[in-house]
């Protein structure tokens, strides 16, 4: 049997990655899933990605599944998102404020443990690997290291460091696109791989200040982002927030009509 395309995966547990998960698995990728424990206060992410693994298992769609844990790396990180960290800021992306949900050098971490995972399979497998992230156009104003700037520098340094490196490239099919798109396309994913839309995304968590029982909130930028997208989308998030959905949907509306 002839062996199925390769990717290895970065799964945050939020509704990008996830998706992008899908995308693999109705492209018949086999993949390899990381997730990266680095002390963010937003550790339920990382329960919800466990779940939408073993969702996806009952459903016929095995993923090989590794949560990486960052042991002491939160007590040398200056970020809000971080435990210890200070308040995480409110309101839209558009605000100067948001500067401060960076991590330093968040993606570049994540990204050299994702490369050594990928060319580890295809030296084994001899075959070549995809290396598949949730990045896109809505990150890019915030977040310096989900440019393509980044990517192709980051790649040139994988290849000038590792032998066989040609033999792993990046997918990256949001780039260029904002969550509007990622929902359409998990949309149509869910559809042909027999899921259930709403199953699969009250298991991701977008939220950077969520409950203690979970609950998203709805005033950090990601979740205004990620109720934008299902409110143009013209479905209800399945996801849980505090207050209800109602209540959520109503302030993200007041927020984007303040920056109209």
């Amino acid at each position: 049997m002839a062996l199925k395309k390769q990717a290895v995966l970065s799964l945050s547990g939020g509704m990008d990655s996830s998706t992008v998960l899908l995308h693999l698995l109705e492209k018949g990728y086999e993949v390899t899933a990381m997730s990266f424990d680095y002390g963010q206060k937003h550790s339920v992410e990382l329960e919800r990605a466990s779940e939408l693994i073993e969702y996806l298992d009952k459903k016929g769609h095995s993923v090989k599944y590794q949560r990486v844990t960052l042991q002491g790396l939160v007590s040398l990180l200056n970020s809000s998102l971080v435990k210890g960290g200070s308040d995480v800021p409110e309101g839209h992306y558009e605000e100067d404020n948001m500067k401060d949900t960076v991590v330093p050098n968040r993606n570049k971490i994540f990204s050299s443990l994702i490369q050594a995972a990928a060319l580890s399979i295809a030296m084994e497998k001899d075959c070549d690997v995809e290396i598949a992230m949730g990045i896109h156009a809505g990150d890019h104003a915030i977040y310096p290291d989900c440019r393509q700037e980044f990517r192709d520098a980051d790649y040139k340094a994988f290849a000038e460091g590792n032998w066989d490196a040609e033999k792993v490239s990046y997918v990256t099919p949001y780039l260029y696109g904002d969550k509007l798109d990622i929902l359409r396309d998990g949309v149509i994913c869910c559809d042909k791989l027999g899921l259930d839309f709403d199953e699969v995304y009250k298991r991701t968590n977008t939220s950077y200040k969520p409950t203690a029982e979970g609950l998203s909130d709805y005033k950090s930028a990601s979740s205004v982002e990620r109720i934008e997208a299902f409110i143009a989308l013209g479905r209800k998030d399945p996801v849980e927030y505090v207050d209800g959905w109602k209540v959520a949907k109503k302030h993200v509306e007041r927020v984007l009509a303040s920056h109209a």
